[in-house]
């Protein structure tokens, strides 16, 4: 009997060893039965950003909509601000505090010597961004402004093409609107069946607003990053060229002026019959009376639904600022996927993640694209888009002032290239020796 006793007694003790071992086993040294501290997260310090943008390519409410609202209610002690000035050069000399940067993809390489680019890889890795969502092709054409295929920035949107037409114009001389799948050639073809002078009013037909428009699609930026030689005079080019002149050699199709935008003129104005264009439906709002529809931007025969080559809104984060893991924490923000949809709905700017679900509902919630055909922009995609040289933004108003002598017959086609190559090769080299 008394055997037993001492049997249990020493049972009930190695038990209660073992139950009192679990309950401070976690705690490392806490004494037996007792809890061990609570651990608790460092409150992240209040901090304030500016994100500088080169070019508006955000207004004031589309950045509170789509960084300063969302990244305050994840973040509380983040507070990002948008820079008013959009000179870059002038606010590194002048020392302002830039920690992110918004910027078009063809403008990165024009401010390389700034000191603002640096890898975001490492960055990327430590706060563990998931690139596999983005189009690998978007990566790629940032990586190719780098030696090194570095990736100095994220892209956050696209700029899309796409052609806008009049309905009253077509339906007032009794033509058929434009149709998905249309080449340039089709394209010119019906352009010819509206250009009209009627009561005084002279109606054109077609304008490609820009000669970038015709040259995207071609994946032509004037100049070779790696050997900044000229490449105008290869036959890409010279097609782009007379493809621009048929169009505007349409009988009352070319306008007195080839300087000028034709988006004020088809908006406005209302006597441009289609626009080949970028992504105008922020400024569409503005002109609720005019009866506009949008359909598939033409293609090159040889190019069946290509538009424009990878034309990037971008993000970086600035080389030079104190707070890398917060800027790091605004991108993660940005681009969620809570944030990519509003957007897509709210603001019409094409993601660049993958998920079909952003172009399916793409504008949705903006009122005045209801019942057009939107999806249209959608059946054409991007070629790859070589790297651009900073020596592009001065070389593309030659090229476009060349086209336009071209367009006037003060000078045939190869001339017209000719005399742009050695302008561009002459300009290159001057840059160089300075």
């Amino acid at each position: 009997m008394m055997g037993n006793l001492w049997k249990a007694s020493i049972a009930a003790a190695v038990l209660s060893g073992v139950l009192s071992g679990c309950a401070g086993g976690a705690g490392g040294g806490t004494a037996a039965g007792t809890a061990p501290p609570e651990v608790k997260a460092e409150p992240m310090k209040p901090v304030t950003l500016q994100l500088f943008q080169h070019q508006t390519l955000l207004t004031q409410e589309d950045f509170n909509l789509l960084i300063a609202e969302p990244v305050k209610k994840k973040y509380p002690h983040i507070t990002i601000t948008l820079g008013k000035d959009t000179n870059i050069e002038k606010a590194v000399t002048a020392g302002e505090q830039i920690d992110l940067i918004a910027m078009w993809n063809g403008n990165i390489p024009s401010f390389q010597d700034l000191g603002l680019y640096e890898d975001m890889t490492p960055l990327l890795n430590k706060h563990k961004f998931d690139l596999s969502r983005f189009e690998p092709a978007a990566l790629e054409t940032i990586r190719s402004m780098s030696d090194k295929g570095e990736l100095y920035a994220l892209p956050y949107a696209q700029q899309f093409n796409a052609l806008y037409y009049n309905k009253d114009v077509f339906e007032k001389f009794g033509v058929a609107y434009p149709q998905d799948g249309m080449t340039w050639e089709d394209a010119i073809e019906l352009g010819k069946k509206v250009t009209r002078l009627d009561n005084g009013v002279q109606y054109r037909g077609l304008d490609p607003d820009h000669l970038t428009r015709i040259l995207f699609p071609m994946s032509l930026n004037l100049i070779d990053l790696k050997t900044a030689k000229s490449q105008v005079t290869s036959d890409p080019y010279r097609k782009v060229f007379e493809t621009g002149k048929a169009i505007y050699a349409i009988p009352g199709n070319k306008p007195a002026n080839l300087k000028q935008s034709a988006i004020t003129a088809f908006m406005k104005e209302k006597n441009v019959g289609m626009l080949a264009t970028i992504n105008i439906f922020n400024n569409l709002k503005q002109y609720p009376d005019l009866n506009w529809d949008v359909a598939q931007f033409p293609s090159y025969k040889e190019r069946p639904n290509q538009y424009g080559m990878y034309d990037l809104h971008t993000m970086l984060i600035s080389k030079s600022s104190a707070n890398k893991d917060d800027a790091m924490r605004v991108l993660e923000v940005l681009f969620s996927n809570e944030v990519q949809l509003i957007s897509s709905k709210k603001t019409a700017r094409l993601s660049m993640l993958q998920d079909p679900e952003y172009r399916k509902v793409f504008g949705q919630d903006i009122f005045y694209l209801q019942g057009k055909r939107i999806q249209s922009i959608f059946k054409s995609k991007s070629p790859a888009s070589p790297a651009f040289s900073p020596y592009y933004a001065k070389s593309i108003d030659m090229a476009r002032d060349l086209f336009i002598d071209y367009v006037n017959d003060k000078m045939d086609v190869n001339t017209a290239l000719r005399t742009l190559d050695e302008k561009i090769t002459q300009y290159i080299e001057t840059e160089k020796k300075k």
